[in-house]
């Protein structure tokens, strides 16, 4: 657990349950990153959709204008409320708006403003820079101020900082948790020879955060090497759900556990124990011999719903009911994302909140 320590940030985060504007997506359309299934895809997608536009508009980026109108048939024999959605042809690399789309903020007036990170395709494929296109973008639509967050170099130069959002999690009153696997691994070259203390002061900087809580490494089978929304969740300013796996053979009961460990020394900022609760894992899910990352923290918090993947597992029907303790207010639906989850990504992935404003 550590603190930053530069002057006092002009923004904030606020935490995925603060009211929202808006949900941002992508509609599939790259077929390789489902290779055999894609075609239920879009399916899963319009069912998403028609659930969050009975809450909050969804804007949906598509291909092209002809994308567009299929995508529109799609979602009308769905019985989707299309008052409530709005479709913007700009082509993109993939579907994974949490990690390529804008990270929204709030001014000091209350306002929201888009912190515009560097994306690249987390350091592992060629194809990204449509995808980094996203956050300049939306906030060209919707007039936002926008920032590109940069630290200085030791040449002088100045590095513009690669930053998912599937990487960090936070409580909107200045605690962020990410994990050490992805953010300071030096196998994974997003922000090669960037130390934790200059990540940290960008953090308190661009996104108004005063402590970090940095866990050890991700679950088995996700791409993105560490994503911390695969794992360890905030469901309210002092409450952490976080991911366990009981079974000692498995690969995920050591780092598991140890980011428990973590939490359970960890403290607020005012210097009290977190309130911890523990999630299981589905069994491990496996398609074409490899593991897949499966696991029931990666759900969306929306306006008044949370979604959340099931597995054809017993634990979805436990995973449902904890997070229907944790959330009373709002309506915990499962979507089943067995085919999903061959794409390497579930709920979270695929969705970013666009918060409301505090100011009329």
């Amino acid at each position: 657990m550590t603190h930053a320590t530069s002057q006092s940030a002009l923004v904030h985060m606020p935490a995925e349950w603060a009211p929202h504007d808006a949900t941002w997506i992508a509609w599939p359309h790259n077929a390789n990153d489902w290779p055999g299934k894609f075609a239920a895809i879009p399916l899963i997608y319009s069912e998403i959709v028609r659930i969050l536009a009975g809450h909050e508009r969804v804007e949906i980026l598509v291909e092209s204008a002809a994308h567009q109108r299929r995508v529109q048939r799609i979602l009308a024999d769905n019985g989707v409320n299309m008052a409530n959605v709005r479709l913007h042809a700009w082509p993109t690399n993939r579907v994974w708006l949490r990690d390529s789309g804008p990270i929204f903020v709030l001014d000091s007036n209350g306002r929201p403003a888009i912190t515009d990170w560097h994306f690249n395709a987390w350091a592992k494929y060629p194809d990204w820079r449509l995808d980094d296109q996203n956050p300049s973008r939306v906030a060209n639509l919707l007039n936002l101020t926008s920032t590109q967050p940069t630290v200085a170099l030791p040449n002088g130069r100045r590095h513009r900082l690669v930053l998912e959002g599937g990487s960090i999690d936070v409580n909107g009153q200045g605690t962020l948790i990410t994990t050490e696997e992805c953010l300071l691994s030096k196998v994974q070259q997003r922000n090669p020879g960037i130390p934790r203390e200059q990540l940290e002061a960008a953090f308190h900087q661009h996104l108004g955060i005063e402590q970090v809580l940095w866990l050890d490494r991700g679950c088995a089978g996700d791409d993105t090497h560490g994503h911390v929304d695969d794992i360890t969740r905030f469901v309210a300013p002092d409450t952490i759900l976080t991911v366990v796996e009981p079974d000692t053979a498995d690969d995920n009961h050591a780092p598991l556990a140890e980011n428990l460990r973590r939490l359970r020394a960890s403290r607020t900022p005012q210097g009290k124990q977190w309130n911890i609760v523990e999630m299981p894992m589905p069994r491990p899910v496996v398609f074409r011999g490899q593991r897949l990352p499966a696991s029931y923290a990666n759900f969306y918090i929306a306006n008044g719903v949370v979604l959340m993947p099931t597995f054809h597992d017993a634990k979805d029907r436990v995973a449902l009911g904890i997070l229907a303790q944790l959330f009373p207010t709002r309506e915990v639906i499962g979507i089943h994302c067995v085919d999903f989850i061959w794409g390497l990504g579930a709920l979270h992935c695929m969705t970013q909140q666009q918060p409301a404003a505090l100011v009329p």
